[in-house]
């Protein structure tokens, strides 16, 4: 994994850009399919996933913040 140093309020904001964009593109495509195929065992489980995406780069972050104190 790619470490990356935000030192300001626009380095992070940029950074939560790209990263949510990473993330749709890597889950939003199975939880678009499921939707379309009305398959709700598969809308959970994606939307679970694209939950969990979201919820890591979150605790990454977080992380790191912490570990800069």
């Amino acid at each position: 994994m790619e470490t990356v140093t935000i030192e300001s309020r626009a380095e992070f904001s940029q950074w939560a850009i790209e990263r949510a964009r990473a993330i749709v593109a890597e889950q939003g495509g199975d939880l678009a399919l499921a939707v379309r195929d009305m398959d709700e065992d598969a809308i959970a489980r994606t939307g679970g996933a694209l939950g969990q995406a979201i919820t890591d780069a979150l605790m990454e972050v977080f992380d790191g913040l912490l570990a800069d104190e």
